[in-house]
């Protein structure tokens, strides 16, 4: 299950840049504009940002490009970014891949600024290894995919990584299946409110005879889910709800509003 979380995820590691990026207008990249080719990374960046803010992407691109090969992270990331999604450019998943690597490849030190991009870095890494990339020499790598959510999941507490190794766990994905070890980080990250966690956990309980809090779980992990989703958690949800009886789903009605509003674990 590919939920939008990840997704989230990045543009909330973006955010965290919007304050050091100046406001004004944007000028043409050329050498009469504020920013030139030469200039330092984190000016090319902010000048990559604001030029993105205002759609001028081709712009951002170039400013980004620029930034890179001066060894700035953010840019790096950003660029990635671009060539992943086909943002302001042709989407190229083997381009953005091997930005990722460089990232991923060049660390980050305890407390960096740039623990954000590096840790995005490792999560798209792990997403382009459990699915591969057609047409590419980047094949599908279970064990690989596997290693790097556990990496994300145990060192960055990530409730995103947490979710999607507990699925590998949870399928025998890249190693044996472990579903007691796939409970732990299922209940780590829906305790941070990750929706699908939520869903997944709660099937999980109802399943071992925990029916109202297990329904309870997946009816509260509705009231979050982003639409992209929604429909499997709902499935999940529906099912449970045929077959638990009138006063296990009363309780798990008024439970999963507790939950909702943080009263009840």
């Amino acid at each position: 299950m590919v939920t939008s979380e990840f997704k989230l995820f990045k543009f909330m590691l973006m955010g965290m840049w919007i304050a050091m990026a100046l406001t004004g207008p944007v000028h043409a990249f050329d050498i009469k504009s504020d920013v030139s080719k030469e200039s330092g990374p984190f000016d090319l960046f902010k000048f990559g940002f604001k030029a993105y803010k205002n759609g001028q992407k081709e712009e951002a691109v170039e400013a980004y490009k620029y930034a890179a090969e001066k060894g700035h992270t953010g840019s790096r990331w950003a660029l990635a970014n671009m060539y992943a999604d086909g943002d302001g450019v042709t989407q190229d998943d083997f381009e953005a891949f091997k930005i990722y690597s460089e990232i991923a490849q060049q660390g980050v030190e305890p407390g960096s600024e740039d623990t954000g991009f590096f840790v995005n870095a490792l999560l798209s890494l792990a997403n382009y290894y459990k699915h591969g990339i057609a047409g590419s020499p980047v094949k599908i790598d279970l064990t690989q995919a596997r290693q790097l959510y556990f990496q994300v999941a145990s060192t960055f507490g990530v409730p995103e990584a947490q979710f999607q190794l507990a699925q590998m766990m949870l399928a025998g994905e890249g190693g044996n299946a472990s579903p007691q070890q796939a409970k732990k980080w299922l209940n780590q990250a829906r305790k941070s409110g990750h929706p699908g966690a939520m869903a997944v956990f709660g099937n999980i309980l109802f399943d071992e005879g925990q029916t109202a809090r297990g329904l309870a779980l997946m009816t509260a992990a509705l009231d979050r889910c982003k639409p992209k989703d929604c429909n499997w958690m709902e499935a999940l949800q529906e099912q449970a709800f045929s077959v638990a009886n009138e006063a296990d789903r009363r309780t798990a009605v008024s439970l999963s509003h507790a939950i909702a509003s943080g009263s009840a674990d």
